[in-house]
Order: C-alpha cells, then structure tokens, then sequence
C-alpha cells in the first residue's frame, strides 16, 4: 500500500469551498479549508488524481519540511540541514519559486536565491557536484512559503499552473484564465441538464470548461506534462490506472453548447481551441453580435460570459453594459445569465437587480460574479401564476 501524505491544493480567491467539495467528492481524507488553498491527505496515486481531475486548483504541493526563522541566515542553516537526497541528484536540475508574507522577509526572488545556494552548497559539499538551476524543465521545483516566522518547504507536483490545461493554442486580447473560468461555472449551478450559451465567448474558455463539466472530463488530461513526471517514485502504470479510472466516469451530455462572438478572429480561435480539446460535438460555434441575436425555443438556458472591462477594449462602457442588460430583458427570457466584470461603475448601468453578486478577483482585478434571472413575461406575473 501507498503511504499517505499531507498536500496543499492551491486556488484564486473566492474558490476555497469549491475546491474543498472538489476534494471530498474526489475522496480526499483530512480536507481542511484555508485561505486560497485547501489542504487534504491522501496518496501517491491520489496526488495523481488531483492534479488531473481538480478544476478550481492551480497547484498541489507536497509539503517535506517546515520550520520557524527569524532572519536569513535561519532560513539558509535550515535548507542546508535537509536531506535532499530523496529528492533530487547532485547532478540534476532545481527551480524555486517563493511566497512571502513577512515584514522580515520581503523580497521572494531573494528567498528563492537563498535556498538554492543552500541546497546547491550542501550537494556541492558532501559530492564535490551540484544540481544546476533550470527553471523551464527543472528535474524537481521546490516552493518556498513564508508566513512571518514559519517557513514551509514543499514539492510542487504540478509544475505550470494548473489553469494551462493544454487545449489553448490560440487566444483573444483579453482572455479568461480556465481555473476562473471553471470556478465561475461551477458557482453558477451549472450542471449539464439544459442548454448552455457564452454570447461573448473570445477565445472559447468558458466554452471548453462548460463542456468538461457537463460531460465530467477531467480538465487536465491534454496537459503535456506534471512536475511529478520528473521525480524519482514517478510510476506509470499507476498514472495511467488512474487516467483510465477517470475517464471511465464521463458522462453522456444531450444539450447544445454555443458560443457568439461579433470578431471573426475570435470565433475562428474558439473553434480551433474547442477542437483541439476535442470537445467539438459538444460545441457549436457562431459569428453573432450579441445585441443581435435572441434566443430560441422556451426550455431553461444558462449563460456565463465575461464581457469587456475597459481594460485592454477601446469600448463606451455604460452604453455596452446597458446593451447587456436590454437585450438579456427583451430577447433572452427564461434565462439564468451570471458574468464577471472588475468594471463596477459599468455594471450599475446594466438596468437590471442581480439576485447574486460575488466578490472574485480577475487576476489582480477586483471583480464581480452577478446572476440576473430573466423570467418569461414580468417577474410579478412568474409569482402569481404559482398561486
């Protein structure tokens, strides 16, 4: 049997609770919600499972060490004094990547630097060779955190972040990082069981992880490789038992998937993204303009976009939110239309009351998750026909 361990999954702001249902649903053992991250026991073989199946984590860590410093020299003598043997070969290759949350400590690629010479010295003392740093295709990356005096030290299983899923050869101006994109997904209730529309869909991100989740593909089956790979216990066989587990509980979807978008460019990029991810059946793809267009059919539709900021589009904001908010009301009733803005001013002109509003961060944006219910006819009516 496979020893079990104590790991980290991390995840963006606003996440947690996601990803630690993710975690028991998955089978996790000792789930322990915190911030950004969830940590979480389990095996080798599990450790396997969460990176390829997690769609809120962008990180799992293995944690091998911690301690408490006070200055640099602390942190040097500690590193200095672990075996890294397990770990690594004196003639194999290292990147560090360091957090830090510390009024001693302030500068993380200092950090970093300190515990590679550390590491690189110890090798170099008892071999006579050290390891080289590599920080594309490192043979193990060590993550360095730091919450005012506790040091921890962890493996880094995953090596990119996780949001690389693998299936984006192409992207728009402003794409939507696919853990985002998922999370919002998942927050808004989507479950696969009624028709799904991105009316502003870029690049086809929030296409792609809709798709996956409707059908329960794991989202990172098209990456091309973990960090875990490279270490020394990596086995195969049970990599590939644990794909194949994971694959055997896809499930049938008999929905429509569509996506507009009113760029050429954009619709030819989604189209290529989605079938690159192989999600193509599952998919359709349009050149619409949003503002144009208006819904078929009176069955349930849930929408998720990511409209403009503002940011990086040279758009008349109040205008473009107001549009928004006119054609969900006129042309999309009996819809459940969630999106994500960091432009608040913009979204007061949308004109319509959200009956959910999130606070998530867009990279380092602060930004809204808002659902607007658009009933069939007026709201008043919806209730008095229940009584």
């Amino acid at each position: 049997m496979e020893e079990n361990f104590k790991m980290v999954a991390k995840t963006l702001f606003g996440f947690e609770e996601l990803l630690e249902k993710e975690l028991k649903q998955l089978g996790a053992q000792q789930v322990k919600k915190g911030v950004r991250n969830v940590t979480f026991v389990g095996d080798k073989g599990f450790m396997y499972k969460a990176n390829m199946a997690l769609r809120t984590a962008t990180k799992i860590l293995k944690p091998i060490h911690s301690f408490k410093i006070k200055t640099e020299q602390d942190l040097y003598d500690q590193v200095y004094k672990m075996d890294w043997t397990p770990y690594l070969k004196s003639t194999g290759s290292l990147a560090i990547d360091a957090t830090v949350n510390s009024t001693v400590f302030t500068h993380s690629l200092y950090i970093s630097q300190k515990t590679k010479d550390a590491i690189v010295d110890k090798f170099r003392d008892e071999t006579g060779e050290r390891p080289n740093v590599d920080l594309k295709f490192p043979d193990v990356k060590i993550n360095v955190h730091i919450d005012r005096q506790s040091c921890n030290i962890s493996l880094d299983s995953s090596g990119d972040s996780l949001h690389k899923r693998g299936y984006k050869l192409a992207t728009n101006i402003a794409p939507i990082n696919e853990v985002l994109a998922a999370g919002i997904i998942m927050m808004s209730g989507w479950d696969g069981q009624s028709d799904f529309i991105d009316p502003m869909c870029g690049s086809g991100t929030i296409l792609a992880e809709a798709a996956m989740i409707a059908c329960n593909i794991p989202p990172n089956l098209m990456r091309k490789e973990f960090a875990f790979e490279r270490w020394s216990d990596w086995d195969v066989d049970l990599f590939e038992k644990i794909e194949e587990s994971l694959l055997n509980k896809t499930r049938d979807f008999h929905h429509k998937i569509i996506g507009y978008d009113k760029s050429p460019s954009a619709v030819t990029k989604a189209k290529e993204n989605i079938a690159n991810a192989h999600l193509d059946e599952f998919v359709s793809i349009q050149h619409e303009d949003f503002f144009k267009t208006q819904r078929g059919g009176e069955a349930k539709l849930h929408m998720v976009f990511n409209p403009p900021y503002g940011e990086r589009l040279d758009i008349e904001m109040e205008s473009f939110y107001k549009d928004i908010g006119d054609t969900l009301k006129q042309n999309y009733p009996n819809t459940n239309a969630w999106f994500i803005t960091s432009n608040l001013d913009a979204l007061k002109h949308v004109g319509l009351r959200p009956s959910r509003k999130i606070h998530l961060m867009n990279a380092k944006l602060e930004s809204r998750l808002v659902k607007y219910e658009i009933y069939a006819g007026s709201k008043k009516g919806k209730y008095m026909n229940k009584n």
